[in-house]
Formats: C-alpha cells, structure tokens, sequence
C-alpha cells in the first residue's frame, strides 16, 4: 500500500527531461536563493557521471573547468531547483564513467562531437521558413496583379 503511494508521488514529481548520457555538453539551469531574492543560474559543462538511481533519485555529475581549476557539481534531474536542461553538445566517447576527463587539459581534454541545433533555432528556422512562403505567395498575387494591370493600359492607349 504505502509503495504504491510512493510510486505515485515519483510519478508526479519526475519532470520531462531530454536523454541524457555522459559525454554531452549540458546548461543546467539552477535556482539560487539569497536571501529574499530568487535567480537562475547556469551551470555549463561535460557529464562525466549518471548515477545509477532509478526515476526520481536520478543525478548526473557536471564538470567545467573555471580558471584552471575544475569545478563538478551533482545535480538532481528531477528537483525543483533544477528548472531546466539544455543539450548543448554531443560527443562520442566510450565510457560510461568519464573520470579520466579529471586529470586531462587543454587540446588533450577535447572530445570528438557535434553541436545540437537547440529548439529555439529549430523554431526560428520555422519561421524564417514560413516567411519565405508568405513572401513567395505575395509575390505571386503581385505578378497576377501586374499581369492584369498591361492589358488594361493597351486598351486605354488606344
């Protein structure tokens, strides 16, 4: 009874998350309380880790490297102070774990990948798209227009 309860509550608290794997290039947008004040802050950096956690208890490991020093962070995917992932880079590599990134630097520490066209991009080529219709369509009416427009100045001409 009370692990049914459980199972329902994890339902509801996992949010909708893209598919991550170490490797990637992730924004991990975070909630920062100070004091009163509420902001967002971004986090952007290599998965090196993916718990092992089921559902809810799922947490990925961060690394960047910030004034020569490395810096990883251990983010819950489904928290509340988590508000958003975004998928920046897609790198191949051939470990789960990427803990050898730790002690690389520099070109040595580069990983073979290609950059993910973000949603926003996706939709602004949605409308660059749909604008170059409307374009062609207006430009089509006008031809018709200026192809009515000759006939009635020959008559008028004459």
């Amino acid at each position: 009874m009370t692990n049914l309860k459980l199972q329902e509550f994890q339902k509801q608290a996992m949010k909708k998350v893209p598919e991550l794997k170490s490797g990637m290039t992730v924004r991990v947008h975070q909630k920062i309380k100070e004091g009163e004040k509420e902001r967002i802050q971004i986090f952007e950096g290599l998965i090196i880790k993916i718990s092992a956690g089921d559902g809810i208890n799922k947490s990925i490991t961060v690394r960047k490297v910030v004034e020569g020093v490395g810096v990883e962070k251990i983010f819950p995917i489904h928290s509340p102070i988590v508000t958003k992932i975004e998928v920046k880079k897609k790198s191949k590599v051939r470990r789960s774990k990427l803990y050898y990134m730790r002690e690389r630097f520099g070109k040595s520490a580069r990983l073979r990948g290609k950059f993910v066209k973000s949603e926003d991009a996706k939709l602004e080529k949605e409308i660059e798209e749909s604008a170059g219709k409307l374009a062609e369509e207006a430009e089509k009416k006008e031809a018709e227009e200026t192809k009515d427009e000759p006939k009635e100045s020959k008559e008028e001409q004459v």
